[in-house]
């Protein structure tokens, strides 16, 4: 388990997807749905136009968790947010997804559609750019559902369009170059300015990062581009590494009732002298290595000045890729107080020992509390009169 997301480790599998497995599911249907009666302190609203929640999540990489630290991760976290929004009054039925028996999920949603899907599908048959297929097919069928649309996952599934829009929307991000081919790499990069730092243009959870892709020098960055290039098959990013704090802001409703809930930073003050102050894959999911306990997510410090620069940053990045309902934008701060976006994640991790839950529980908000707002945030986004909700 991640302790930075409370993600499930993964590899990349492109092209090499595990066979379809059968759909998980909590009941046979509404009848046998969990239910649940909200507790005391519990302060949301059960929207009684909203009763019937189906909560998606993918399952294309059990197969591959079989070695995992926590084989069980990814349904876990889906079965705390059913639980969650059972306790927040609805009718909850979980369901999940693998990629290929997609006519399943389609035959459900035309034959007894839900009022809203709570979806948490992060990728299917084994390649995170399947991601957006679920809003589009939702989209398609006219279901409600929580979170991101199809064309603003898709950009932020690709880094360097990602990196395109943050710039047209003057949103300060470090420069960056993308790297197809080694080819790419005969065109000089000093531009940038070294050390760069480089990651795989379509992946999250930090797949593929380690000390190496800190590079400090031409011949170093050739060297691990190819290494990436060749390993997993897909472009890598090259930008300029911003040497300073890294921050984590937690996003929760939609303009102009967007809230930023309390700013988290990454306490690098356990990491070793040698190392380079970076969320490799290492620190976010092997608990018995020195870069894990080197990595603490904590409280950030009081700053207010600071606070509103990171704030502003983030709350521009999430309106440039159209951000929905709940998200999370990861920046560097360097030594003038400059704030970087480095990463925005529109479909951030809910597990109940996860970034947003943990910012929400900061905020005073309990984990039922959050699910149950994040649904009625999304369905309070297609009830807008206006017509932009959807």
């Amino acid at each position: 388990m991640c302790r930075v997301s409370g993600k499930a480790s993964r590899v990349p599998t492109f092209g090499s997807a595990a066979p379809p497995e059968r759909l998980h599911r909590i009941g046979t249907g509404w009848n046998h749905a969990l239910r649940g009666a909200r507790p005391a302190g519990y302060h949301g609203h059960c929207l009684p136009s909203l009763r019937r929640v189906l909560v998606l999540y993918n399952t294309d990489y059990d197969a591959e968790l079989i070695a995992a630290v926590d084989v069980s991760a990814v349904r876990v976290s889906a079965e705390a947010v059913a639980g969650a929004v059972a306790t927040a009054g609805y009718q909850c039925e979980l369901m999940g997804l693998h990629g290929a028996d997609l006519g399943v999920l389609l035959e459900r949603l035309t034959s007894d559609p839900p009022d809203l899907v709570f979806n948490l599908c992060e990728s299917l048959n084994g390649d995170a750019r399947n991601e957006m297929v679920v809003p589009a097919v939702l989209d398609m069928l006219g279901v409600r559902y929580t979170g991101t649309g199809a064309l603003g996952i898709g950009l932020c599934l690709h880094k360097d369009r990602t990196k395109e829009l943050l710039r047209a929307q003057a949103v300060p991000t470090p420069a960056s170059r993308l790297v197809r081919h080694p080819r790419d790499l005969e065109a000089p990069l000093e531009v940038l300015g070294f050390p760069c730092f480089l990651k795989l243009v379509h992946e999250d959870a930090s797949v593929g990062i380690d000390a190496r892709n800190r590079v400090a020098d031409a011949r170093a960055l050739a060297l691990r581009a190819g290494e990436l290039l060749a390993q997993y098959r897909q472009p890598v990013l090259v930008e300029r590494f911003i040497d300073g704090r890294e921050v984590n802001v937690t996003l929760l409703g939609n303009a102009p009732a967007l809230e930023v809930l309390p700013l988290h930073e990454i306490d690098f003050g356990a990491m070793p002298p040698e190392r380079p102050h970076i969320v490799s894959y290492a620190a976010k999911w092997d608990e018995r290595h020195e870069e894990y306990a080197g990595t603490r997510p904590v409280p950030m410090p009081p700053d207010p000045a600071l606070e509103a620069r990171i704030e502003d940053a983030a709350r521009r990045a999430f309106a440039a890729l159209g951000v929905r309902d709940f998200g999370r934008v990861d920046l560097r701060v360097d030594a003038s107080g400059q704030p970087w976006v480095i990463d925005v994640n529109p479909n951030c991790d809910l597990s109940p020992d996860a970034g947003v839950a943990r910012a929400a529980a900061q905020a005073g908000l309990a984990y039922a509390a959050l699910i149950g707002r994040i649904c009625e945030i999304a369905w309070s986004r297609y009830e807008d009169p206006s017509g932009h909700g959807g």
